[in-house]
């Protein structure tokens, strides 16, 4: 009885997954999932998903929520550094407590860009922090989701991934600090890279930020990476289920002959292809939403 049971269970959820996601004759070449009704479930979901997550995360529907941490960036720097055979970096309370300076000065003055309006520079707050160094270098990033998408940017930069490489460090600190920038909600990162020196009197030898300037472009593979490195569980769950959808849509195109010929005559011929087109259209937009940040 239980076998029975059983078989007639997994013919069911046969029967009605293959109407749902395949097309052929018993579903008149049209998959369930991509019909109105589906596309409403489909798109429903994500919205729902997309709601609940951001709301749980960052107390806002439409917001999104940042996960970088000091000790996230600190890993993301010396996983890179290890990869190029070289020593890791170890974390410094004082350039983190320089880190800290410098961005609530960006918050403060309204800025963005290694050097102040009133000419400060970022050495500045190394020396308000007691930091004695003979080489150091900072890297600034704004906006971004994750530290791994964080150091993806850096690393696409050949002026940042300098600073993140440079032999001539031992040490880093961090800052992640949240505020309003012009008006915009705003999520600050700051690097500063150091080796300290016993003597407090030497002048430093080097100071680097880099030559090339604020909001640097970045490609678009850069980009693709930076959001799937940013995509949150939500969020990558509703790009998966939006692709499967955008696949059944490819599929149903292909068999676009067999549909009944009335439906054949009209534009729904290619409703296959207008649904994947759609489907993939609103992928793009939640990975455009991901790949935010500025170097």
């Amino acid at each position: 009885m239980k076998r029975k049971t059983k078989n007639r269970w997994y013919a069911f959820i046969h029967h009605h997954a293959k109407l749902t996601l395949w097309p052929h004759k018993n579903n008149h070449y049209r998959p369930h999932l991509i019909r109105r009704y589906g596309l409403v479930v489909v798109i429903g979901a994500v919205l729902v998903v997309q709601g609940i997550y951001n709301l749980s995360s960052a107390g806002s529907v439409l917001g999104v929520a940042t996960t970088i941490t000091s000790e996230k960036l600190l890993a993301a720097t010396n996983t890179q550094r290890e990869e190029a055979g070289l020593e890791p970096l170890a974390g410094n309370e004082k350039l983190s407590q320089a880190a800290v300076l410098k961005a609530n000065d960006m918050f403060e003055y309204q800025y963005w860009a290694h050097e102040s309006p009133s000419g400060a520079t970022p050495w500045q707050w190394l020396d308000q922090a007691g930091y004695a160094y003979d080489y150091a270098g900072e890297n600034l990033a704004k906006n971004f989701h994750t530290a791994e998408s964080t150091m993806t940017a850096w690393m696409a930069s050949p002026d940042h991934r300098a600073n993140v490489l440079g032999t001539q460090y031992s040490e880093v600190g961090f800052a992640v600090v949240e505020g309003v920038l012009k008006n915009e909600p705003t999520t600050l990162v700051v690097a500063l890279y150091g080796h300290e020196t016993k003597d407090q009197s030497a002048a430093p030898l080097a100071m680097t930020t880099t030559n090339t300037p604020i909001n640097e472009p970045l490609a678009p593979v850069t980009r693709l990476g930076m959001a799937v490195q940013s995509l949150s569980p939500a969020a990558l769950g509703s790009v998966v289920l939006l692709l499967v959808a955008a696949f059944v849509a490819f599929a149903a195109h292909a068999y676009r002959r067999k549909l009944p010929k009335k439906l054949q005559r009209s534009w729904y011929r290619h409703h296959g292809l207008l649904k994947a087109g759609g489907l993939l259209s609103l992928c793009i937009m939640l990975l455009v939403l991901y790949s935010g940040g500025q170097i």
